[in-house]
């Protein structure tokens, strides 16, 4: 399996420095900004988004080098046809950025069915349905790179985030063995792990109804959510550059974290799984079947 180290380099000059790049929920957030500093740069750019009115500027300013496509994630035959028109544009994708996504606030418990469906069925199968569209013109290429659209919450979480964590746990857990799947035949893999970000996130978020019961951890997380500084949250454009960095570096990360408050989450994550490992590792080791002679021979 590839090993993957963070380093920086050049943007490569195969096929004149100018990458294609697919990206999803792009009219907002990250997914905005990462067009927009693609397109800045010089690069194509297919622009994806259940509705396009909001990328007008970035067509007019760029013109043909950007599409603006109308797709959902939840549908294949959407994305196949965007695939499809971006290839007729431009011939090739580079870099497919899977970052359409929402969150949805609540206790484990206070989350209806449907609401844990429809987060799944964006957050997860949407990005499965991305990879099926597009692995198969990567595939063909022999190279590219998929940029996973995470959180920290892929690798920690607090009371009243357990559905959306569970999306992006799962986006990491397919990507873990995506990675290896996908190294041998020339295709680069990065997740993308942003803290509390500048974005609509927030004002988009689906809130689940409440139970008192949870009002001492849920709620006053909300509330504490609700009175961090401006301060508290990156500017996308900072990720965006962030990401331009990881996909020009000779071995990109396989994860990559923006931001402090997710750097340190997801290093006190890690410590305390690492710690506990260790604490328990004799009761854990202790069912393993003993090794008997016959067994050795």
């Amino acid at each position: 399996m590839t090993t993957h180290t963070k380093t920086t380099a050049a943007r490569p000059a195969a096929h004149g420095g100018v990458r294609t790049w697919f990206i999803t929920g792009a009219t907002s957030g990250i997914g905005l900004a990462l067009a927009r500093a693609a397109a800045e740069r010089g690069d194509n750019v297919a622009a994806l988004a259940r509705r396009t009115d909001a990328l007008a500027p970035l067509t007019e300013t760029h013109g043909p080098r950007v599409l603006a496509l109308a797709a959902d994630v939840r549908s294949a035959e959407d994305l196949r046809t965007a695939v499809t028109t971006t290839l007729q544009a431009f011939g090739r994708i580079d870099v497919v950025a899977n970052n359409a996504g929402y969150g949805l606030f609540g206790a484990v418990e206070e989350s209806t069915d449907a609401q844990a469906r429809d987060i799944f069925d964006t957050n997860v199968f949407g990005v499965l349905n991305v990879l099926r569209a597009t692995l198969p013109v990567l595939r063909a290429q022999g190279g590219g790179h998929i940029l996973q659209g995470s959180s920290y919450y892929g690798q920690t979480a607090h009371p009243g985030v357990g559905l959306l964590a569970a999306t992006k746990y799962a986006v990491e857990g397919l990507t873990d063995a995506l990675v290896g799947e996908l190294a041998p035949l020339g295709v680069k893999v990065t997740v993308v792990e942003p803290g509390p970000t500048a974005t609509a996130f927030l004002s988009n978020l689906d809130v689940a109804d409440t139970l008192t019961d949870y009002d001492p951890t849920v709620r006053a997380i909300q509330k504490s959510i609700g009175e961090l500084p401006a301060s508290a949250f990156n500017s996308a454009d900072r990720v965006a550059t962030a990401v331009l960095a990881a996909v020009d570096a000779d071995r990109p990360p396989l994860r990559l974290a923006t931001g402090t408050t997710a750097v340190t989450e997801i290093r006190a994550a890690l410590d305390a799984r690492l710690a506990e490992l260790d604490a328990w590792e004799a009761v854990s080791t202790a069912v393993d079947t003993p090794t008997t002679q016959s067994d050795q021979a």
